[in-house]
């Protein structure tokens, strides 16, 4: 039963905001602030450039990927696992912390889809390079490569549970990005 305690601690390490860190310790504005208002590596990189825009995309990978990692490493349920992933990544777009407004959650699913399998982590990201080589649009790079995420889970992992767990944070992803959608569709974005 103790495996369980999983899905919390997963949860308040989604909940901790690399952006937000990573600017304060830089001495940039919070991007809460600034920009889009959106606390992801996206607006870190409108306000302070490539380093910081860095460090925020992998902490926010980070996030996402260590409490999958460390749950397969101890052996617990695949279930658990795929539960544990969806912790990490609803406590980056609601966390606890923050007054349950973060991110949109790009760079933590990467980070759970990775810990499921390192394979499905870069169908995601070859993915999001391929589209944003050709349109040069970030939130249609993420989207393309959210919707096609529980596809490739099906193929590459084939677990019906991991699967759900990508068809979850795809839907999200695609809720959190609806302004996106929205100037995208308007061709404004």
């Amino acid at each position: 039963m103790i495996e369980w305690l999983f899905v919390p601690a997963a949860y308040f390490i989604g909940s901790i905001s690399s952006a937000i860190i990573i600017c304060k310790l830089m001495g940039l504005p919070d991007p809460r602030e600034q920009g889009s208002g959106n606390p992801g590596a996206t607006n870190v990189m409108r306000i302070g450039g490539k380093k910081a825009a860095a460090m925020t995309l992998l902490g926010d990978l980070l996030k996402g990927l260590l409490p999958v990692y460390l749950a397969k490493e101890l052996g617990v349920s695949v279930e658990l696992i795929a539960i544990t992933g969806v912790a990490a990544f609803l406590g980056h777009l609601y966390p606890v912390f923050f007054k349950f407004a973060g991110g949109k959650g790009v760079a933590t699913s990467i980070g759970v889809l990775l810990g499921f399998s390192w394979v499905l982590g870069a169908a995601f990201v070859g993915t999001w390079l391929l589209i944003y080589k050709v349109g040069k649009i970030s939130s249609l790079s993420a989207l393309f490569a959210s919707i096609l995420s529980p596809i490739y889970a099906w193929y590459i992992v084939g677990d019906l549970y991991l699967t759900g767990a990508a068809v979850f944070m795809m839907l999200l992803l695609l809720w959190r990005h609806r302004s996106n959608i929205q100037r995208l569709i308007k061709g404004e974005e």
